[in-house]
């Protein structure tokens, strides 16, 4: 019997651990957030002043939402930070198994899917509206949304990242949250 050497993993292969003290809330992946967002836009997703540590933790709390999913052919998210799982219903044990295209009504699967193909080719877009759908089945409509490409520290797109303050609940048109 011949022993074959696996392949190794690297961190972005394997599912993060739900963000806490504990785990420094993924200091790698936040930094990939703040890093690939301002090179694309020129602006700071949270305070550029902060240690790295601290940015992760702030990111995870922050009042507005952030998620990520990876570069598959049919990607999986791969983070949301505290708001982002209140809004969808979710624990992170279900965000991370989640494929992004259920975040999505059937009916705007397509559009989803020419958006992201927009971003990856401009690299970032600014003021995405659309539909979102809960784990539950609420409908909301995200509004005023930036989308970018993640990219790893050899600048290969690893993904992509999203972030908005403003919904409104489809199902109370009276509802809008704003953050």
């Amino acid at each position: 019997m011949e022993f074959v050497q696996p392949s190794p993993l690297t961190t972005q292969d394997l599912p993060m651990l739900a963000p806490s003290p504990a785990n420094r809330y993924p200091v790698d992946h936040a930094e990939r957030l703040r890093r690939t967002f301002h090179a694309l836009t020129g602006r700071d997703l949270i305070d550029p002043a902060l240690s790295p540590e601290a940015a992760a933790e702030g990111l995870f709390h922050a009042p507005f939402v952030v998620l990520s999913h990876n570069a598959a052919a049919d990607p999986l998210l791969t983070y949301g930070n505290r708001a982002a799982l209140e809004l969808f219903a979710l624990t992170w044990e279900e965000l991370i198994q989640m494929p992004l295209r259920l975040t999505a009504e059937a009916p705007d699967r397509a559009e989803r899917a020419r958006l992201l193909a927009e971003v990856a080719a401009r690299g970032f877009i600014d003021d995405y509206a659309g539909v979102r759908i809960a784990r539950t089945g609420r409908r909301f409509l995200i509004q005023r949304a930036t989308v970018w490409n993640l990219t790893d520290d050899q600048g290969r797109r690893c993904g992509q990242a999203a972030t908005f303050r403003e919904w409104r609940n489809l199902a109370d048109a009276g509802s809008e949250r704003r953050r």
